[in-house]
């Protein structure tokens, strides 16, 4: 019997699994890096260990560092959740050797499945994709591959997924630069550059089935997961039944699943990808050897709860032996701290207010208000579960739940995550993964705020500034900016919590009736509404009517020292750590020539030559630390 797990993981995924330890009544172990020793996750286990730096090579990647945990807080089983080391045989094997119990499938078949090439070598009675998998891996084999698998084709690392070392490529000029990246990424994300060529599947589904086998030889299946609208190759909405499939197709599908399995013996769960073409025809992608980031939308079908079962099972009970049923609709969105209007780039910044709704939606987050999200770890806060009898009943609930979830201090997904659910080819079921390429208006800045929350940032502000007025009913003037919108609001006071407010030429009745833990009441020429607002020196951020704004006020005072950056300068897109310069000053550059590179959260973000010209000036070297915005090199434009 197990009566200690240590979760050798962090954030949303250590919470959860926490939860459901605790409800069967075994104990948590949680481990922690620098950046986590005030994270959620170790405040709600029972015990938890430092296990060294912040970034995760020093930490939550260290197999030492984790046993040496498990064995300090006498932990009799380890649970790996999903991400870091969680599909790494050699981590399973070591916990083995250890004598504690691996919450996981055996080592062979992770390793066996690790290996995007050698998997689809050994697997048998399973539909593939036209590609290669061949053990060469020099340049001239893969592009002389490509020319017999022909155009569009997809590079993948063969250690991996997350859309890390994955590229699509249209034409041959593309080729040896998209090697040169997805070996790179792969190296650094998986420690392995070995890669696999796939025929491009126009305008594919991803379907999953998620399976679970025990150590009595039992494999099932579970149904299936829709995963198909996706960003940068990774998923972002999930959702089970799939519309795309009938039962037929969907049995098929769950018996190959079944196959894989019993083919490697398989324990525990696991999830069996595959891509599903125009014509309903199938092809398996991959497994992931661990619990899925998407699992709830299956438990949620089911009533079942699979980490229970990942422990059951680990325990040595053999799964129920009855079929397994599923009812309604299930929908799944992440939350991700990223900005969408921006190429989806991470952001970092203070969680300077993060509240749920009061609802019977599933929320499986690792935040809480005053926690910091860093460069160091995936930028996923949340992930949010709606339920009904049907899919259109569960995307309103979904929907409706983002709305009133309250995420204030930096830039997030959730009002894209809105525009696509609600979106009319989404809500009709006619999806793919090119969804989201395929319409780029929903990947825009978010709306103008309404005129509510501009006049509660002013008044916020007002009550803040104590410069001297000779005349405290005369009109304020405020000016704050949205992106790249002004807008001066002019506020008098006319008795206690009651203004006049003029913007855009129209004047606005307004009474703040309450306010309360940041929560304000407030009555706009009548509609009455409720706005969140929070200072952060000259930001107000505010939310109202289901969305986020970040307002910042502009002084009327000159502002000491400012300066302009010069014309040509090239700034940095995101947070991150310089990991390649290609360039010296006064070296002539082409349009379009890489000078920079920058890796974040494992991904490399190319800073590339807006024009041809002349490097004048370069700020940093390999190895430095940068922050989003600034100054990165300048170029002075050849005539």
């Amino acid at each position: 019997m197990i009566r200690k797990i240590l979760i050798a993981n962090r954030g949303e995924i250590a919470c959860r699994i926490t939860r459901t330890c605790h409800a069967m009544g075994i104990r948590v172990v949680a481990v922690y890096s620098d950046a986590d020793a005030n994270a959620l996750h170790v405040e709600l286990a029972d015990e938890a260990v430092h296990i060294g730096a912040s970034p995760a090579t020093e930490s939550y990647l260290n197999i030492e560092k984790l046993l040496q945990a498990a064995q300090r807080t006498g932990a009799d089983a380890v649970h790996p959740g999903y991400g870091f080391l969680a599909e790494n045989p050699t981590f399973a094997q070591a916990v083995i050797d250890a004598g504690l119990t691996w919450i996981g499938p055996p080592p062979a078949a992770i390793e066996a499945m690790g290996k995007k090439r050698e998997a689809k070598l050994m697997l048998q009675g399973v539909p593939l994709v036209p590609g290669y998998s061949g053990e060469a891996q020099d340049d001239d084999t893969l592009l002389a591959a490509v020319d017999e698998i022909g155009y569009p084709i997809m590079v993948k690392a063969s250690a991996g997924g997350g859309g890390k070392g994955m590229r699509r490529v249209d034409s041959a000029d593309a080729m040896p630069a998209a090697l040169e990246i997805a070996r790179r990424e792969a190296k650094q994300a998986f420690g392995d550059d070995t890669l696999i060529l796939e025929k491009l599947i126009e305008n594919p589904r991803h379907i999953e089935i998620q399976i679970f086998g025990d150590h009595h030889g039992n494999v099932i299946a579970l149904w299936e997961r829709e995963c198909s609208i996706q960003r940068r190759h990774q998923k972002i909405i999930e959702e089970t039944p799939s519309t795309a499939l009938d039962d037929d197709l969907r049995r098929r599908m769950c018996d190959v699943a079944v196959s894989i399995g019993q083919q490697l013996g398989y324990v525990n769960a696991g999830t069996v990808e595959f891509l599903l073409d125009a014509d309903k025809q199938f092809y398996f992608m991959e497994m992931n050897t661990r619990l899925q980031v998407e699992h709830p939308v299956t438990e949620m079908i089911t009533g079942l709860d699979l980490v229970r079962w990942q422990i059951a099972v680990a325990e040595g009970n053999p799964l129920p032996n009855v079929e397994i049923g599923r009812l309604g609709h299930a929908i799944e969105a992440r939350v991700y701290a990223e900005d969408p209007a921006n190429d989806f780039l991470p952001v970092i910044g203070d969680v300077l207010h993060y509240s749920e709704p009061d609802s019977d939606v599933r929320f499986d987050s690792g935040i809480r208000s005053g926690d910091r999200i860093s460069t160091y770890y995936d930028p996923m806060i949340a992930k949010v579960i709606a339920w009904a009898e049907t899919r259109d009943e569960a995307i309103r609930r979904l929907d409706y739940a983002l709305s009133q979830t309250r995420l204030l201090g930096l830039r997030h997904n959730i009002s894209f995550l809105r525009r696509v659910l609600t979106h009319k080819r989404h809500l009709s079921g006619d999806i793919s993964t090119a969804f989201l390429d395929q319409h780029p208006e929903l990947m825009v800045t978010d709306e103008t705020p309404p005129p509510v929350a501009w006049i509660a940032a002013a008044i916020a502000k007002g009550g803040t500034q104590g410069y001297w007025r000779n005349n405290a009913f005369r009109p304020v003037k405020h000016t704050f900016i949205y992106a790249d919108e002004s807008c001066e609001i002019f506020l008098t006071p006319a008795r206690d919590d009651t203004y006049l407010a003029r913007m855009n030429d129209v004047e606005y009745h307004v009474h703040i009736i309450s306010c309360k833990d940041r929560y304000w009441t407030i009555v706009l020429d009548g509609l009455r509404q409720v706005v969140l607002v929070v200072m952060q020196q000259d930001d107000v951020w505010v939310h109202v009517d289901g969305q986020a704004y970040k307002l910042t006020w502009q002084t009327p005072l000159p502002v000491p020292g400012e300066g302009v950056a010069a014309e040509g300068s090239l700034r940095a897109p995101m947070p991150g750590q310089v990991i390649r310069v290609n360039v010296e000053v006064g070296q002539e550059v082409q349009q379009g020539d890489v000078l920079m590179a920058l890796e974040a959260m494992k991904m490399e973000h190319r800073i590339l030559a807006p024009y041809h010209g002349r490097v004048d000036k370069i700020y940093f070297q390999v190895g430095d630390t940068v922050q989003a915005d600034v100054v990165l090199l300048e170029i002075h434009a050849e005539e």
